[in-house]
């Protein structure tokens, strides 16, 4: 009875494992080959630099005043030494908030990022699960993203039937 269960169970493992269809996808040159992610990623790129210079601005103004104060210390009263490291303190502070309010894990480069990304991703996304859809794949593995494929067959690399799905013919 035992024996008759086993092989039972390995039959129907055998058979639902011949039955599942696999594919794999290369995201890297799909992206690529996707001109709305270069455009996306060139506005990312520029709205980065203005902001990152916008902080690098608050930085210097802070370290001039650090300079001054230095050069200005033994003409200072008590009072005026204090005031001063406070606004040198403040500066600092400032750029710190700046810094974190655009580059944070919340911050306004992430939002942007997640707004011009997601609509790109939701649509490769529809267009694999179509051509999963249509040609019954269980399972597509992105090649580019994960270590663990160590080999993985040109046969079954579906990257071109996506941008061909997406209107971009290769």
């Amino acid at each position: 009875m035992k024996k008759l269960l086993i092989i039972a169970v390995m039959a129907i493992v055998a058979t639902a494992a011949n039955a599942q269809k696999f594919a794999l996808i290369d995201m890297e040159y799909i992206l690529k080959n996707v001109p709305a992610y270069e455009r996306a990623n060139e506005q990312l790129n520029q709205v980065s630099k203005k902001w990152q210079a916008e902080v690098e601005a608050l930085n210097t103004e802070a370290q001039t005043m650090y300079k001054n104060y230095q050069n200005e210390v033994v003409f200072l009263s008590q009072e005026q030494k204090k005031a001063k490291q406070d606004a040198i303190m403040q500066k600092e502070k400032d750029a710190s908030d700046l810094k974190r309010k655009y580059f944070g894990p919340e911050g306004e480069l992430f939002k942007k990022r997640e707004a011009l990304m997601t609509p790109i991703q939701d649509e490769i996304y529809a267009a694999v699960k179509d051509i999963s859809d249509l040609r019954g794949y269980s399972l597509v593995l992105d090649r580019a993203s994960n270590g663990g494929i160590i080999f993985g067959s040109p046969k079954i690399d579906i990257s071109n039937e996506v941008l061909q799905k997406l209107g971009y013919a290769n």
